[in-house]
């Protein structure tokens, strides 16, 4: 749904525009159909300046892009007729009502019938009893129910969300975070970049870690797996240094650290290796009491993979 090979950004700037400055550089990947893709990294990273790229608002300085089955850069217009797009700051007509405002893009989009698409997209984000009132009126979650509405009155293939929650209250975020994953069933693509990376790990099948250039590509799971391994917790009464050698005998241990009340247990498969282990340590007389996985937070991996990024650069 989404594909790019090389693509690149470079800006020129100063007052003789003499200076280069590159901000997406050389970046490929590949968003699947009905996926949900966080877009991760730090401001200035060139996030927005590849949304604005994949969404025909700007060209590409070199590299390809292909977008709900158009090239940017050729097929512009009908990358902008099907794709839906959430700025972080959408502009509004502050003076117009709701109503009005999204009947002005479901026209310029030529939808069939406008009167239908702006009735379904009021009630269903629970603006309709405000549909006449000034959008200037309107809180912040109200205006960005709005402009999620506006991204999809027009039944878009493919939506790109710029930190869709960003300055939003907690509520408002929680809606739409519930609308995300809604559109993820009704089986759309979304490209979405965002700064909250809990929001990230909830709603994203896969992430990209990016910096001008994209440093790791997966689902979180499996990143989380790549750079920490799998760590299982075993809670004991007490612990007797003899039992680390028996469980680096089992199966798919790659270490064991004993503690003075716990054993951490690296491994590679706990679902089969820790049914072995809690046997071995019944049978030794452990008194288990408690038994967890160590979960690193993606926010530990964006931040390992952004320090060695620029440890390696250094």
């Amino acid at each position: 749904m989404i594909k790019t090979q090389g693509l690149s950004k470079t800006f020129l700037i100063g007052k003789k525009h003499d200076t280069a400055l590159k901000a997406v550089d050389e970046l490929t990947l590949e968003v699947h159909e009905g996926e949900v893709f966080g877009f991760l990294g730090p401001n200035g990273a060139g996030k927005t300046t590849t949304v604005r790229m994949l969404t025909s608002l700007i060209r590409p300085t070199s590299g390809s892009a292909i977008v709900a089955g158009y090239q940017v850069g050729k097929d512009d217009i009908d990358i902008r007729r099907n794709v839906g797009l959430l700025t972080e700051s959408p502009g509004m007509y502050e003076r117009l009502s709701a109503e009005k405002n999204l009947r002005i893009f479901a026209e310029l989009y030529d939808v069939p019938d406008v009167n239908k698409a702006v009735s379904k997209y009021l009630s269903l984000f629970g603006l309709w009893e405000r549909r006449a009132d000034a959008v200037g009126s309107f809180s912040k979650g109200m205006r960005q129910k709005l402009a999620v509405a506006r991204a999809l009155v027009h039944e878009p293939k493919v939506l790109f969300f710029d930190e869709p929650t960003t300055g939003l209250d907690p509520e408002a975020a929680r809606i739409v975070r519930d609308f995300i994953l809604e559109f993820k069933q009704e089986g759309r693509t979304i490209f979405m970049t965002t700064h909250n990376l809990d929001e990230a790990e909830k709603l994203c099948d896969r992430v990209g870690i990016f910096k001008q250039s994209l440093l790791a590509l997966d689902s979180p799971a499996n990143l989380r797996q790549k750079m920490f391994g799998r760590k299982v917790v075993f809670h004991l009464g007490g612990v007797d240094p003899q039992w680390a050698a028996l469980i680096e005998e089992v199966e798919g241990v790659s270490g064991v650290e004993l503690l003075e009340d716990k054993i951490v247990v690296s491994m590679t498969e706990p679902e089969t290796s820790n049914p072995l282990i809690t046997r071995l340590l019944v049978e030794q007389g452990a008194d288990i009491r408690f038994i967890g996985e160590v979960r690193q937070s993606l926010e530990k991996i964006y931040l390992e993979m952004l320090h060695g990024n620029e440890t390696r650069q250094s």
